[in-house]
């Protein structure tokens, strides 16, 4: 009794071993392993469109092993194998149904398979349909970007069916989207295509238009009567805007509706073929220089039937008027075509509205640059009256200052807080000093303050030369201010630039307290608006000024480490922005805070408007900007917010 329970169990495991192997994948590979061994791209594709198309787990080993060239073909009796490098020149095969090793075979026993570029190509195409499942989500995420790259309309139905049951809600949230846009060109149900198409036409993204723009794709075309069945897209008259009567009889040409033109060259053609005893028709040949004797000997030919005849401006009517000039859509389907064009409008008009919303907050950005290397100007320019041309090597002293904190403090955000502190001492001792040196024994001489100034500015830009040489050294920003803010594809700003944006509020905020807030802001008040009457009320004017210009500088130089975060730091750094320094106090107003931030807002919206509308000439936008500054200062001299005092010259 036991042997026969045993000789059943013997026969039942052989005969489920049998049925495996009847159901595997091995016979799968079997029936097209003829084309399999050729391995040709122009025959492989019904062998892995079958091994897809199993549903089998171990299809996907078998396709990625296939596409790594590593399966093998055991010659003895044709089957297939993933193997293995084994010792010298032998291989571990190893069977794709069981993942069993079924023994070590020499090389010489075997055939390697190894896919060309196209046939790995669409062995990935056919992966992605595994990979969508995957539970690996980095193979997931790897077959999104596949049918990214490369989308098919085989790869719809897999995808839609791996959407539901998507673990990852990012993953998911894309999958929806890619399918979206592969219902928009591959979709066979034309209602379908136009909900996706609706679904999507509020979307930015340049895969949205990417996907819509063909769809609107228009040929121009001619026959003699419309046709019933063609998406028409506008029908054309002959001499109008959208097709000159030569443009269209040239399109009859290339249709071969139409006798082609007679140029020039086949004048000289025909002339030269038909040379009879030094006549060409009754023209000698010597005479045959000028455009209206070869016009008159080929008139001859013409005539004689031997050469074709000049296309008369009759015969042009004739043929126009004979036929019918459309534009058809290259989608067949008329609903497709309404709903892309219609999408396609909201969408550009979304663009423009958030390139709009994009260049204002370059404009805003440029404007706190300009601010934050401005504002320190306005404090000396305004409460002293002190034309200083070194104001821009102050923003390099403050730069550099950055670099060589970082030299020490190899951590960026550390060091840039450490050099923001660092460059306002070393740029306030410097203005105190010039102050002292220079400035406080030239008050009420502009132009010898502007000329001294001047040298000062020459003489560190060659200190700064001689120090750290004339190649640009770098300031690195912190890591966490790499990148930008992306809204969507037409949005985005850095975030260094939002960074340099907080600064500038930061500092306007700061300064606002101490003119407000201090002794030494009201002093300041008191000095600007009479001098005389603060000195007779105890306020010492030296020692409001000398602070006043040191407090300017050390702005200039928080200002340098700002700007150098993204521009490059070189000695010439100030010449940069020095012009557009006293562009944005003369524009807003001499000595007033707010007028400054409204000239650094101005100038900033006037260069990136002008850049926008000239992008290809940076030069003529500065041009451009100096003109219309030239012109406003002439209606408005003191700026947008004047101020009374010794600024004004009152």
């Amino acid at each position: 009794m036991l042997r026969l329970f045993l000789a059943s169990l013997a026969i039942l495991c052989a005969c489920l071993t049998a049925n495996a192997q009847e159901t595997g994948l091995q016979p799968i590979l079997q029936a097209h392993q003829d084309i399999i061994a050729k391995s040709s791209r122009k025959t492989i594709g019904p062998a892995i469109d079958a091994i897809a198309a199993s549903d089998l787990p171990q299809a996907q080993v078998m396709l990625e092993t296939w596409a790594a060239k590593d399966m093998w073909m055991r010659k003895s009796d044709g089957l297939f194998f993933a193997g293995k490098k084994a010792e010298g020149r032998s291989y571990e095969l190893i069977d794709f149904d069981t993942g069993e090793v079924v023994g070590t075979y020499q090389k010489s026993d075997l055939k390697q398979l190894k896919p060309n570029s196209g046939i790995r190509a669409m062995i990935g195409t056919a992966l992605v349909t595994f990979q969508l499942t995957d539970p690996n989500r980095d193979k997931r995420l790897a077959a999104l970007q596949s049918i990214q790259r490369d989308p098919e309309a085989a790869l719809l139905a897999p995808l839609r069916a791996s959407i539901d049951g998507e673990p990852d809600a990012a993953l998911k949230a894309q999958k929806q989207r890619l399918e979206r846009l592969l219902s928009i060109g591959f979709d066979e149900d034309t209602t379908a295509r136009v909900a996706a198409i609706t679904d999507m036409s509020g979307d930015l993204g340049v895969d949205v238009r990417a996907a819509l723009n063909p769809l609107v794709v228009t040929t121009r075309q001619v026959a003699v009567e419309l046709p019933g069945n063609a998406n028409i897209a506008a029908i054309l008259k002959p001499g109008s805007e959208a097709l000159t009567r030569d443009a269209a009889y040239d399109l009859l040409v290339a249709n071969e509706l139409a006798a082609p033109r007679v140029s020039a060259d086949d004048i000289r053609a025909a002339l030269a073929a038909n040379i009879e005893g030094g006549r060409v028709g009754d023209v000698p040949v010597a005479q045959l220089d000028s455009d209206a004797k070869r016009v008159q000997a080929y008139s001859v030919l013409a005539e004689a039937g031997t050469v074709p005849a000049f296309i008369t401006p009759a015969d042009v009517d004739a043929a126009l008027g004979a036929h019918v000039f459309f534009e058809v859509f290259s989608e067949p389907s008329a609903e497709v075509t309404a709903a892309a064009e219609k999408a396609l409008e909201r969408i550009e008009l979304k663009v423009g509205l958030n390139q709009t919303l994009d260049l204002s907050l370059d404009a805003i950005s440029l404007a706190s640059i300009y601010f934050l290397a401005a504002i320190g100007l306005a404090i000396t320019f305004g409460v002293m009256g002190v034309i200083n041309m070194a104001h821009g090597e102050f923003i390099m002293m403050g730069a550099y200052t950055g670099y060589v904190v970082q030299q020490f403090i190899p951590d960026h955000t550390l060091s840039i807080i450490v050099a923001i502190p660092m460059a306002f001492a070393v740029t306030f001792a410097m203005g105190v000093a010039m102050e002292r040196l220079v400035i406080r024994w030239l008050y009420a001489r502009p132009l010898e303050t502007l000329l001294a100034t001047f040298g000062i500015s020459i003489a560190l830009q060659q200190l700064a030369k001689n120090i750290f040489g004339t190649q640009a050294r770098p300031l690195t920003a912190p890591g966490w201010l790499d990148g930008a803010w992306v809204l969507n594809d037409v949005v985005s700003i850095s975030y260094i630039r939002i960074a340099i944006f907080v600064l500038a509020m930061i500092f306007l905020g700061l300064f606002l307290y101490i003119m407000k807030r201090t002794r030494l802001g009201l002093e300041m008040r008191a000095v600007t608006q009479n001098p005389r009457m603060a000195g007779s009320m105890g306020i010492n004017p030296g020692r409001v000024n000398m602070l006043t210009f040191g407090l300017g500088s050390g702005i200039a130089g928080i200002a340098g480490v700002a700007i150098g975060l993204f521009a490059k730091v070189t000695s010439d750094l100030g010449s940069d922005y020095i012009v557009q320094s006293f562009m944005t106090v003369v524009v807003g107003g001499v000595g007033n805070i707010w007028g400054a931030l409204a000239g650094a807002g101005m100038i900033g919206g006037l260069q990136k408007g002008i850049e926008w509308m000239n992008p290809s000439n940076t030069l003529a936008a500065q041009t451009y900007m100096i003109v219309f500054i030239i012109i406003f200062i002439q209606f408005r001299p003191r700026g947008i917010i004047a101020l009374k005092g010794r600024a004004a010259g009152d």
